[in-house]
């Protein structure tokens, strides 16, 4: 098949294999993916969110679909606003009476609670008393607590509670008298606050931490996986496609150029290969990672430097020495057409339609690359990458721990990255090779 075919031929042979519209549909799917979340997630804010994760996130909270395939109801991360009750004033100051509603319906504990405070027009401290009514009629004193600024009452890490309820807060203020079963109904926190200012207010939070959390769940450190699936989508397909690109063209040019002036040039660019070849592509990115610097760009820029000499310029090379041969060659030679224009005219433009499958199915080898350097603990601190999630999910004995989550989001869109581009490539291998259309 001659390179000169249009568009129109290409996609027509394209559509008679099914594996190939299978591949160009994955491909377009983590395209968009990688778009919608460039546009929708600032580059910024996902940095300082996956460094510092969210404080009102749950830990290690599995993903909402999970619970469909295990039918329960596993509680949900719910915010509830206190309401005011009473307020008396007093010379100086005033009292204040909140309640907090919470109508509790699911099947299981929540992971933790959390009580946030946040006291206006106070410049004084002031005291809070917490009390916690079950529905079975339980009056439960969660004691006093002198009130400084926003404060943060983490009532799950309450160790003087926790004695005194025989077990964190978030299991013993809702479970049954029996104390195993959770105890379903309205759950009530009053909040008794003295303030030493007239004026001063007091806006308060229940956060209840689920159990599941959106798509993809959370990790150790309450950072929502899913940004990083989103983010690591981009990340992925650009360093797959830029170190494709840049290894296959400038092996292309090179090879083409070593058979153009063969001599010295040809000699030299023969040896840099066999020398570059036994050269171990994933030691020396390791050793670089660990003496210098983990950056991606970095490390990009070392695999299209190593992989400019590389076994692809033997292939390529016997690929160009027939096509140096041509009568057509000759023609452009007797012409007076200058090197430059001979190679990258008349030379390179012939074994395109070979490259071109060769170039696809060479992107996710790219990709899986970056993904095991993560994986080793050499990936870019800062970015959030499929690679990187599989590296803390090892660290963390994800497997082990049963978030089985953590580690096959990650791994799902690998292999769905890899086999989008394999089935892709192998089917252009078929349309631009006569030889294979049979088979």
């Amino acid at each position: 098949m001659s390179w000169g075919m249009g568009r129109r031929e290409t996609w027509a042979e394209l559509r008679r294999y099914p594996s190939a519209l299978a591949g160009v549909a994955l491909i377009l799917l983590l395209v968009a993916l990688a778009l919608h979340t460039l546009a929708t997630v600032p580059y910024d804010q996902a940095v300082a969110s996956w460094r510092s994760g969210e404080a009102r996130l749950p830990i290690n909270a599995r993903p909402v679909w999970s619970d469909w395939l295990n039918p329960g109801r596993a509680p949900r991360s719910q915010s509830l606003i206190a309401e005011e009750v009473a307020s008396a004033a007093f010379p100086g100051g005033r009292r204040l009476t909140q309640r907090i509603v919470l109508d509790y319906a699911y099947d299981d504990f929540p992971s933790e609670l959390a009580l946030f405070l946040t006291p206006r027009h106070s410049e004084h401290a002031a005291f809070l008393r917490l009390t916690w009514h079950t529905p079975d009629g339980r009056e439960i004193d969660l004691g006093s607590r002198r009130l400084v600024g926003e404060t943060r009452v983490a009532l799950s890490q309450d160790r003087p509670l926790e004695r005194r309820l025989g077990r964190p807060a978030h299991l013993g203020l809702l479970a049954a008298t029996d104390g195993e079963a959770v105890l379903p109904g309205r759950h009530t926190l009053t909040l008794e606050a003295v303030f030493f200012d007239p004026g001063a207010e007091l806006a308060s939070e229940l956060l209840l931490y689920g159990r599941v959390h959106g798509l993809a769940g959370t990790d150790h450190q309450r950072r929502d996986l899913s940004l990083a699936l989103r983010w690591g989508t981009p990340i992925a397909l650009a360093f797959g496609l830029v170190a494709a690109v840049g290894t296959t063209l400038s092996t292309l040019v090179i090879a083409a150029v070593g058979v153009w002036y063969r001599g010295w040039v040809d000699a030299l660019i023969q040896r840099l290969t066999e020398v570059n070849m036994i050269l171990p592509l994933l030691p020396i990115l390791v050793m670089v990672g660990t003496l210098y610097s983990t950056s991606i760009w970095l490390m990009l820029g070392v695999v299209v430097a190593l992989g400019i000499f590389s076994a692809g310029i033997k292939t390529y090379r016997a690929m160009l020495l027939p096509i140096r041969e041509a009568p057509y060659i000759e023609a452009a030679r007797a012409y007076g057409a200058s090197h430059l224009r001979i190679v990258m005219r008349y030379m390179l433009p012939r074994i395109l339609p070979v490259l071109i499958p060769t170039f696809v199915t060479l992107i996710p080898t790219f990709v899986f690359l970056e993904a095991s350097l993560a994986v080793l603990g050499l990936g870019d601190p800062v970015l959030p990458t499929w690679g990187k999630v599989l590296n803390d999910a090892q660290a963390q004995s994800a497997l082990y721990n049963g978030y089985y989550y953590w580690v096959l989001a990650p791994a799902a869109l690998l292999m769905l990255s890899g086999l989008g581009f394999a089935m892709l490539g192998f089917a252009l291998d078929r349309v631009f090779n006569p030889r294979l259309r049979s088979l």
